[in-house]
């Protein structure tokens, strides 16, 4: 087979590195998984064994490559990684949306992908420039959330929009007229949650392509974490009977 590369956004194909990330690659798209690197010292638990057994199940290749393994991740203590090939998939336009317009930071992002999982919101638009979904420092952030969800990526708000043009918006800023409360007891359906870059948050000219929504918090603080504003924001409209503005 061929050699393996340093990742680059450029490659069609990445790594879930982890023994966790590395089953939910296997588990749940083991189609995309090219091979899955092993280290030698892993220990051989139940989880290490049932890998093998899904990997064996589908032939799919198992390599002892512990250098390879510690290049790749930067990490010593890194025991297996999937070789998986990147794959963006069509959102569905009947379910609700998460759309993260230009984030930057990867650790944000695959925290963000692994609470979208969680909230049931599997349709994940990222408008670019934008942080690699892809870069297995994401995929392990997101704890191999990146396997169950459909990811697209746009080029701009106007090509999302553009193809799903039924969607009501629910951009989050600071200046929203609207409190998390109130937006999410009366959402509409289908409907897309809109989060901006961490640093710069969404332009203004988001408040008129739909109802903005802000999320009240004491004012010893000028801003919410992307990552922790997205949670908060995702588990109201996913549980809209428990808002509260407290």
């Amino acid at each position: 087979m061929p050699s393996l590369e340093a990742y680059r956004r450029s490659l069609d194909y990445s790594y879930a590195p982890g023994l966790f990330p590395s089953m939910e690659a296997l588990t749940r798209r083991p189609e995309l998984v090219r091979r899955v690197l092993l280290h030698s010292k892993a220990e051989h638990s139940d989880a290490t064994e049932r890998l093998l057994a899904i990997c064996q199940s589908h032939n799919i290749r198992v390599e002892t490559a512990d250098r390879a393994l510690a290049r790749l991740s930067g990490k010593e203590n890194v025991f297996a990684a999937a070789v998986f090939a990147k794959e963006q998939a069509t959102l569905a336009q009947e379910r609700n949306h998460l759309v993260l317009h230009q984030p930057s930071d990867g650790g944000n992002l695959g925290t963000m992908l692994r609470t979208a999982l969680g909230f049931g919101y599997v349709d994940i638009a990222i408008i670019r420039p934008a942080a690699d979904a892809f870069d297995p420092r994401v995929v392990r952030a997101s704890m191999g959330a990146v396997f169950s969800l459909r990811l697209m990526e746009y080029e701009g708000f106007e090509a999302y929009r553009a193809k799903y043009p039924q969607h009501a918006l629910y951009p989050f800023m600071l200046q929203g007229a609207t409190s998390l409360q109130a937006a999410s007891s009366s959402a509409a359906s289908p409907h897309a949650l809109v989060f901006g870059n961490e640093g710069s948050g969404l332009p203004e000219a988001f408040s008129k392509l739909g109802q903005a929504v802000r999320i009240p918090h004491g004012d010893r603080i000028d801003s919410l974490n992307l990552a922790i504003a997205a949670g908060i924001g995702m588990y109201a409209f996913s549980n809209p009977s428990d808002g509260s503005d407290g």
